[in-house]
């Protein structure tokens, strides 16, 4: 397992490297936007984009993952349509090519001929990077590899992407908005039980240094078969009894005046799933709610699989209020990712319907959902 993580650290770091590079040419980054329309358009945002940087780095996480592991060519799965409408309206099928010369031709087709534009980026996709993983001893895990299969999210929060900068307010450590909360998720999955197993996190714009130049940050966590490895920094107790929730500006008002009740002033609010998700992960926040079903499978399988194996998790938020309403045995439902969820609608085939919780504590998933049920 040591090399399948270390590969996907490797592919979550180029395209870390593909999304500083666009959002550092002003020039480049204003030709790569292209708005989201039909089925592709997210209804949380009035307006959703696409970046020609999302669908290359899923090209490029898909390419180079399926360079080392044949046998998971066809598991590879992510959110982008790898066609791209360029200002001539041609439609070109986004993909990396054999020699970087030949990648940068087809990309300047996307560019309407920049061929200088397309260049730097083919350099970019064609770069071979090292990343000194976890040791094979550290990480004795035996997974098939003919029953994993892998969500790829090439950049979670692409609003935040495009608009955002760098410095943003925050509070306690949770960024509202910016490039912050722009990131890169991988996860792995056993096409078997639908389980997260193997999840990577990569934040391209995480701090800048002295010349202010970009510097990012990646996290991982494995959990399968009662084993739990992960990159996460051991948390300091907490010295308060209020809960820490975050959620999107956009939730409904009678769930935020039910969770303020828990809360108080540890009520925070946030863009992207992803980010979100890690800032439970990383103990800024106890848990993530949302109630709508704007999250998808390649949002929260990277950072379901960090969660459990820091003893969290991700259920289904309405199926667990019916759960406990009813008072039935068994765990509360997790999210899955082998199939579709029940009901959902052709153009969000892969939404997590009902809502969720990312939570790191048993403990603060039960108020939450205590507090929810009297709603």
């Amino acid at each position: 397992m040591a090399g399948l993580l270390t590969a996907l650290l490797c592919a979550s770091e180029k395209s870390a490297n593909i999304a500083r590079a666009c959002k550092r040419e002003e020039e480049l980054f204003q030709l790569l936007i292209e708005e989201k329309k039909g089925p592709e358009k997210n209804k949380k945002f009035v307006q959703d984009f696409k970046t020609l940087a999302d669908v290359i780095i899923q090209e490029v996480i898909k390419h180079d993952l399926e360079k080392k592991f044949p046998e998971l060519a066809s598991h590879i799965a992510g959110e982008e349509s790898n066609h791209f409408e360029n200002g001539l309206g041609e439609t070109i099928i986004v993909k990396v090519c054999k020699t970087e010369q030949a990648t940068a031709e087809l990309i300047s087709k996307v560019l309407d001929g920049n061929l200088k534009a397309a260049g730097l980026l083919a350099k970019c996709i064609h770069e071979d990077i090292h990343i000194d993983g976890p040791a094979s001893e550290e990480l004795n895990i035996d997974i098939p590899m003919d029953t994993i299969g892998i969500w790829v999210d090439p950049i979670d929060s692409t609003n935040q992407y495009i608009k955002g900068q760098l410095e943003e307010k925050y509070k306690s450590g949770i960024h509202a908005s910016g490039l912050k909360s722009a990131t890169v998720l991988i996860g792995v999955f056993d096409r078997n039980s639908g389980q997260p197993i193997m999840g990577v996190i990569n934040v391209p714009f995480n701090d800048v240094d002295p010349i202010l130049r970009w510097k990012g940050k990646y996290y991982w966590g494995i959990s399968y078969n009662g084993t739990n490895i992960h990159s996460i920094p051991k948390q300091p107790p907490a010295h308060h009894n209020l809960l820490s929730i975050v959620m999107s500006s956009s939730e409904k008002e009678d769930i935020t005046k039910a969770l303020a009740h828990l809360c108080g002033d540890k009520l925070y609010y946030a863009s992207g799933a992803g980010y979100k998700i890690l800032c439970t992960i990383l103990g800024l926040a106890d848990a993530y709610v949302v109630t709508a079903d704007t999250t998808f499978k390649w949002d929260t399988c990277a950072p379901h699989a960090i969660l459990k194996s820091v003893g969290g998790g991700i259920v289904n938020l309405a199926k667990t209020l019916a759960k406990v309403k009813s008072r039935s045995p068994g765990a509360n439902p997790e999210l899955q990712y082998k199939m579709p969820d029940e009901g959902t609608k052709e153009t969000e085939k892969w939404a997590n319907t009902g809502g969720l919780v990312a939570y790191r504590s048993q403990r603060h998933l039960e108020t939450i959902i205590n507090a929810l049920l009297v709603e």
